[in-house]
C-alpha cells in the first residue's frame, strides 16, 4: 500500500505518519510507501521501514498536485490547510489553499485515469456550521458557515461528495472538534487558546485567555483525531452511503470547566497561570462556532473520543510531557 499524506509536517499530520509507521499496516495491508508533502520538508518517521518521499510544495499549483498523485497513492489524507484565523485575516492565501488546493487535489486524481480510485480522507471543520444553533448540532444540520476558514472547507465537503458521486474517487471528510490540546508553539487558528490555556500553564509558563469562561465547545485530544483520520480510511461506501461528510464525536465544555479540569489534574498553581485579556476579533470568530455536536451518526459508525475534558489534559501530559508537570 501506498500513502500520501499532504499537511504532513503539521501537528496531526506529524502524529498520523508517525502512527501508521508504527503501525506498518492500514486496513489490514501493508504499508510499502508513505509520500509526505508540506510547506515544509516533512520529517521522515525513523520507525517506518519501508520508502519514503518527503518534499515541499505549494498544493494551490496544479503542477504540485499532479506530482502528489503521479505515482498512484492508494490512501490520500488531505490535511493540507490554512488554519482559521490566518484564512480569515488572508482572504487570497486562504482560498488558494483551503479552495484551489483541495480543487486542484481532485482534479489531478481525476485525470489520471486508467482505472486510477483512490480512498481520500479529507480534513473538514466544525467551522462549516453557523449560527443560530440548536441546543446540540445534529447530523443533518445544514452548513452556513460564518468565516472565509468555514466556507472554504464546505466548498471542500461539496466538492469531495460530487467527485465520489461521479466515481473519480472514494471518500470521507471528517469534521473535526476543537483538536486540544495541540503540542508545539501557538499558531494562528482562531482556536488556539483553547490549548494555550492548557499548554502553557502546564509547562510552567503564563497563557492568554481572549475570550470569556463561559464559551462553550467541543474537542478532541491529538490522540483521539488520528484515530479519527485511520477508523475514516476503512469505512466502505456501503456504510457511507451518499452522505460522506460527517461530523466527528468529541466532548463539550465551557472554557471554565477547561480551567477546572486543568485545576483537578494539574493543581490550583498550574491554573493560576492563566491570564484574561480579551480580543474582539478571536471572540467575534468564536461567537460564530456551534457549542455542541452530537456525532451520533459518526458513533454509530465507530469514531471514539475522550468523554471528559480531564481525560483531554491527562492525555497530553502523557503523551508530550512525559507524564511530568512543570513546578
Amino acid at each position: 500500500m501506498h500513502i500520501l499524506i499532504t499537511g504532513a509536517a503539521g501537528m496531526i499530520g506529524r502524529k498520523l505518519t508517525e502512527r501508521l509507521a508504527q503501525d506498518g499496516e492500514l486496513n489490514g495491508a501493508e504499508i510499502k510507501k508513505m509520500s509526505l508533502v508540506d510547506v515544509v520538508v516533512p520529517t521522515r518517521p525513523a520507525a517506518f521501514k519501508g520508502r519514503v518521499k518527503a518534499w515541499a510544495a505549494d498544493l494551490s499549483d496544479t503542477k504540485e498536485t499532479a506530482k502528489a498523485v503521479a505515482e498512484r497513492p492508494d490512501v490520500i489524507f488531505h490535511l493540507a490547510a490554512i488554519v482559521s484565523g490566518e484564512a480569515e485575516l488572508e482572504f487570497d492565501k486562504g482560498y488558494s489553499i483551503n479552495l484551489l488546493g483541495s480543487l486542484g487535489l481532485l482534479e489531478a486524481i481525476r485525470r489520471t485515469g486508467d482505472g486510477y480510485h483512490p480512498k481520500m480522507v479529507f480534513a473538514s471543520s466544525i467551522a462549516v456550521y453557523g449560527a443560530p444553533f440548536p441546543f446540540s448540532i445534529p447530523d443533518e444540520f445544514n452548513l452556513t458557515p460564518l468565516t472565509s476558514y468555514g466556507t472554504q472547507k464546505a466548498i471542500g465537503e461539496l466538492l469531495l461528495a460530487d467527485y465520489v458521486r461521479k466515481g473519480f474517487l472514494d471518500g470521507v471528510g471528517i469534521r473535526l472538534p476543537t483538536i486540544c490540546v495541540r503540542p508545539g508553539k501557538p499558531n494562528k487558528a482562531a482556536s488556539g487558546f483553547f490549548s494555550s490555556i492548557i499548554r502553557e500553564p502546564l509547562a510552567g509558563q503564563e497563557a492568554i485567555l481572549p475570550v470569556k469562561e463561559t464559551v462553550r465547545h467541543t474537542h478532541a485530544s491529538p490522540r483521539a483525531a488520528v484515530g479519527f483520520f485511520i477508523h475514516a480510511a476503512g469505512l466502505t461506501r456501503e456504510q457511507l452511503g451518499p452522505r460522506v461528510n460527517l461530523a466527528m464525536p468529541g466532548t463539550t465544555a465551557t472554557v471554565g470547566e477547561q480551567i477546572e479540569s486543568l485545576r483537578r489534574v494539574a493543581g490550583p498553581q498550574v491554573a493560576a497561570r492563566i491570564r484574561s485579556e480579551p480580543d474582539a476579533m478571536i471572540m467575534r470568530i468564536v461567537d460564530g462556532w456551534a457549542q455542541r455536536i452530537d456525532a451520533r451518526r459518526a458513533r454509530e459508525l465507530g469514531f471514539q473520543a475522550e468523554n471528559s475534558f480531564d481525560e483531554i489534559v491527562r492525555a497530553h501530559i502523557d503523551d508530550e510531557l512525559g507524564g511530568q508537570i512543570a513546578a
